[in-house]
């Protein structure tokens, strides 16, 4: 079966996601899980497939803007799939499932560029991707929480019951599981980049420099907000603010500069 009909396949899937989620998400009984489920994780699966091909090939590992998007992207709807599994999160159903679909969508229609790597002849560079793509899936789902546990504190506070269902987290569940999250997502940041500066080469080099600032300014400010949750007590619109900003600047470091080079460079 090719590539883009693997695709379209996985398009669908995610689409049906989320669209058995919207229609149904405020209705006292909830959404069909059951067809949400289903189809989600179809999506991942054929998802997977598609990955398989087009980040392994016969020449080297295909680590293009849009493949690590993708690949990211896959990482995060597992996260959230599971973790819906066992505890409510409805709210994030939508969003994640319906920006999987998108990333499908851009899959199927945008160039492909190529970015060779040679992961089995750097096992330090390889330990370091796969410890930044874990913390910054975890990262981007504590985020996303951040945005549950602020529209749930907001509906409280309005009194507006009727938005609330039986199918979303409590405040302090959402919140204990939102800075888990940034815990967790923060200690392996720090050690993928202790990882880069012990065992990669040109971790200084003029082409690694943005990406390592950056990530480095994103550990700085997950960590500060790691502490002063556990020490101050930080929560609510502080917590929400520092966990965007160290988001933002994650996403500029892992895909900023390589937008620049290979999107908007390729186009001038």
């Amino acid at each position: 079966m090719s590539t883009a009909l693997l695709t379209a396949l996985a398009l669908i899937a995610y689409l049906v996601a989320t669209g058995s989620v919207l229609l149904r998400i405020f209705h006292p009984q909830g959404p069909h899980f059951k067809t949400t489920f289903t189809a989600a994780v179809v999506g991942l699966v054929i998802h997977m497939l598609v990955l398989a091909n087009i980040l392994f090939t016969a020449q080297g590992q295909n680590f293009s803007l849009l493949n690590v998007s993708s690949l990211v992207c896959w990482l995060i709807t597992v996260a959230v799939t599971l973790t819906a599994m066992r505890t409510p999160t409805i709210l994030l159903l939508p969003v994640v499932y319906g920006f999987a679909a998108l990333v499908q969508l851009a899959v199927l229609t945008l160039p492909h560029s190529v970015q060779l790597q040679h992961f089995e002849q750097d096992v330090g560079l390889l330990v370091h991707i796969m410890l930044a793509f874990i913390a910054y899936a975890i990262l981007m789902m504590a985020m996303l929480y951040s945005f549950q546990v602020s529209y749930i504190s907001n509906k409280l506070k309005q009194k507006n019951f009727a938005a609330m269902t039986r199918y979303m987290p409590p405040l302090v569940q959402a919140e204990v599981l939102q800075f888990r999250l940034l815990m967790a997502g923060t200690a392996i940041l720090g050690l993928a980049l202790v990882v880069s500066a012990l065992f990669m080469d040109n971790w200084l080099a003029k082409e690694n420099l943005h990406k390592n600032v950056f990530s480095l300014l994103g550990f700085v400010v997950f960590a500060i907000l790691c502490w002063g949750h556990a020490r101050k007590g930080w929560r609510g619109k502080t917590a929400n603010i520092l966990t965007i900003t160290g988001a933002s600047l994650l996403t500029l470091g892992y895909f900023g500069s390589r937008f620049v080079r290979e999107v908007l460079l390729n186009t001038l």
